[in-house]
């Protein structure tokens, strides 16, 4: 075996959740490697929903744009039963949301990730497999066989495995996964189609038997392209793999031999399609099988699961690999701060508690969407779509969360940090968003609100002083950022020592809803670390670092996702 190699993170699978960690972990200068045990990318348009949230993070890295210029506007959906339309849902949301629902087929979110980090430096290493590992106290000793044969030993401070479904760390770690599995099984086609259905909208088409049951079924999701679509249906008895499944038992994603031609795409679309169709250019198609299971635990030590290493369920909503990114980023600033000492190993016990909840809450309804249907939601449809586009989750009850403070209808710690528009700074001659002030810094920010100059410059200083503990080097730890309410003067801004916007529209007053003078501080991945009055500023950003830091407890009572 070769020389020992060492890394602070190593990460299984390079899929869009492996690739979103080291993306992430790359912002904030934590050298990693990633592995995967393909050659090269898979040609499937697996997971294609790209939900307003997952945007959202990724514009914080700088790839928002790249994504958009790419992917294709999902607008809504069409439902028909029995050949006639029954619902048209438009996929509204509120204005002061930047980004609406997208598709893109799975290999392209890849390869445009995969060059993102290879601008960090970071290659993905294909055609190597993890063969085993071990953990002690103070690292990982992994096993890894390479592309020419060969193993290699690898010591790294953390593992996590972002490795599928199927997962060699999660079996290694000997974490449960727990569920269960559909018994239909679908096939999938990546097919042109020559009608003239409205551009952008999704398609799905049952047939009801007379005892009311769904005995046929064609869900079509838009692709970029003139009529692009990624068709799913119920698979034909000829294609069908039995029940018997892999033989790890996880029933989950892409199986068999038997591939789909396109007759067999075009029989179900002659049959359910909302107006006659001549399917070509079929890219790829494939059989398989949907399960709902969860981990019960997100890692162990220094080994961490994420994405479908964690949990797996139905594909309702384009839910799975979305919130697999959001797992990889809520770990990957942790243990960033762990790796750079500013925050103790406990940090990262709040991954489990802040993301194992969400996993739960998203099997819970993506079977339940799958198997009732999206009308069997109870919440009025504007909290269905804000949960769908994944706007709704948070950490109120986390362990990073302090107590609220002022309204508790305002956003508090835990809750996702509105965007805005209609800041104004002193040389810009256009009003930005937030998202514009917060895109490329790196690990928390402080944002603190007042009308008053002398009053921010005093918090201002408070707040440097008080965050000296996260100031390990330029660009990383916590930085300040003024915002001066809409009745500020408007040249106040050019008067502050820290980087300074106006309120010009009232926009962040109105979303934030301010107790008065108020301090905001928010995480890498976009969610509010904590609150405090502006006269607290010292006092409060004191307590959120140590309680990052580990020297003191914020613990609350269990669960952690706030559905709405």
């Amino acid at each position: 075996m070769a020389h020992t190699r060492t890394t602070d993170v190593l990460i299984v699978g390079a899929g869009p959740v492996g690739l979103s960690a080291a993306a992430e972990l790359g912002r904030h200068g934590v050298p990693c490697r990633i592995v995967d045990r393909l050659s090269a990318r898979l040609p499937y348009a697996k997971a294609v929903g790209i939900q307003p949230r997952t945007l959202e993070i990724w514009d914080r890295m700088g790839l928002a744009r790249t994504m958009l210029e790419a992917a294709a506007l999902i607008r809504g959906q069409l439902i028909y039963v029995n050949g006639r339309e029954q619902a048209r849902i438009d996929l509204a949301l509120p204005p002061e949301v930047p980004y609406r629902f997208a598709a893109l087929p799975q290999y392209e979110t890849e390869r445009l990730l995969e060059e993102y980090v290879a601008g960090q430096g970071t290659v993905v290493e294909r055609g190597t497999e993890l063969l085993s590992f071990v953990q002690d106290p103070e690292g990982v000793t992994a096993v890894l066989r390479t592309p020419s044969g060969a193993e290699e030993e690898v010591r790294a401070g953390y593992l996590v495995g972002c490795d599928g479904a199927h997962s060699t760390v999660r079996k290694t770690l000997g974490l449960s996964f727990e569920g269960g599995a559909f018994g239909e099984e679908y096939m999938l086609g990546d097919v042109e189609a020559d009608w003239d259905m409205p551009h952008g909208y999704g398609i799905r088409s049952m047939h009801l038997a007379d005892d009311g049951t769904s005995d046929d079924l064609l869900v079509c999701i838009p692709l970029p392209g003139t009529g692009r679509y990624r068709m799913s249906m119920l698979v034909p008895p000829e294609l069908s793999t039995g029940t018997g499944g892999p033989q790890d038992g996880v029933a989950h994603g892409l199986e068999g031999d038997r591939t789909p031609e396109l007759e067999h795409i075009q029989a179900v679309v002659d049959r359910l399609g909302p107006r006659p169709a001549v399917l070509s250019r079929m890219r790829w198609s494939s059989v398989f099988r949907i399960s709902h299971r969860i981990v019960d635990r997100y890692g162990e030590g220094r080994v961490f699961v994420a994405g479908d290493a964690a949990h797996i369920h139905p594909p309702t909503g384009a839910q799975g690999m979305n919130t697999g990114v959001q797992d990889a980023c809520n770990l990957a600033w942790k243990l960033a701060m762990v790796l750079r000492d500013e925050a103790g190993p406990a940090l990262l016990e709040s991954y489990d508690a802040e993301r194992r909840p969400v996993g739960e809450e998203v099997i819970g309804r993506t079977v339940r969407h799958a198997t009732q249907g999206v009308h069997s939601d109870p919440d009025d449809p504007g909290t269905v779509m804000l949960r769908e586009a994944q706007l709704l989750v948070g950490y109120r009850e986390g362990p990073l969360a302090g107590a609220p403070y002022g309204s508790l209808e305002a956003p508090q710690p835990g809750d996702r940090a509105p965007d805005c528009d209609g800041l104004t700074a002193p040389a810009a001659a256009y009003h930005l968003r937030l998202l514009d002030v917060l895109r490329g810094r790196v690990g928390h920010v402080a944002l603190l609100y007042a009308a008053d100059v002398t009053d921010l410059a005093r918090a201002a200083a408070e707040a440097t002083v008080a965050v000296a503990p996260l100031d390990a080097g330029p660009g990383v730890g916590l930085q300040v950022v003024a915002i001066l309410s809409r009745e500020a003067a408007p040249g106040a801004a050019d008067r502050l020592p820290v980087p300074a916007y106006r309120d010009a529209a009232g926009q962040f007053a109105r979303l934030y809803r301010p107790d008065g003078p108020t301090g905001f501080v928010v995480r890498p991945d976009g969610h509010l670390g904590t609150r405090f009055p502006l006269d607290g500023t010292a006092a409060g950003l004191a307590e959120y670092v140590a309680a990052l830091s580990g020297r003191t407890t914020r613990r609350r009572s269990a669960g952690a996702a706030r559905a709405g």
